[in-house]
């Protein structure tokens, strides 16, 4: 587990191209934090470190994209998980379809798909409550927890590529 604050909205993007760094086909990213603190944000740099092809918007009408590679690399499949109320609603999803040739990045999934892999890194964001520090760009810092549950993760230096 490693933690970094991450000032910006563009610190965002660049934290998750880092992040991209670390997974591979087959891997299940779980972003977890409040409303505004900086899922999708978070995931458009993945998928720009992933040269996903298309652009990253929250998927929260049409619950889950499919975006891609234009390099030959794996697709980034983002889902947004915050109006599925069951497990049986996420399996309906067939997530678990595409997940061996895929990096899935799921919003709001805590709690509704560590069920499609022993193997995970949960990244949770935690946004200041009040002023925070917002700046006239609507910049707040925010702090980013990285963790890297199951076999997979063992071994893997979070703190090398969560630094900036």
């Amino acid at each position: 587990m490693t933690s970094v604050v991450v000032p910006t909205r563009d610190a965002m993007h660049d934290l998750g191209a880092r992040i991209a760094t670390l997974v591979r086909a087959g891997d299940l990213v779980v972003l977890a934090g409040g409303l505004g603190a900086g899922k999708t944000t978070l995931t458009q740099g993945i998928g720009r470190g992933l040269a996903a092809r298309g652009a990253i918007t929250s998927p929260t009408f049409v619950i889950a994209r499919v975006h891609p590679s234009t390099n030959g690399g794996p697709a980034l499949v983002h889902v947004d998980a915050y109006r599925l109320e069951s497990l049986v609603e996420v399996d309906d999803l067939d997530l678990d379809a595409s997940l061996e040739d895929s990096v899935t990045v799921v919003e709001w999934g805590e709690g509704k798909v560590e069920g499609l892999a022993e193997d995970r890194l949960v990244v949770s964001i935690e946004r200041p409550t009040g002023d925070g520090g917002a700046t006239d760009d609507g910049d707040e810092p925010r702090t980013v927890t990285v963790t890297g549950i199951g076999a997979r993760w063992h071994g893997v230096d979070l703190d090398a590529a969560v630094a900036p």
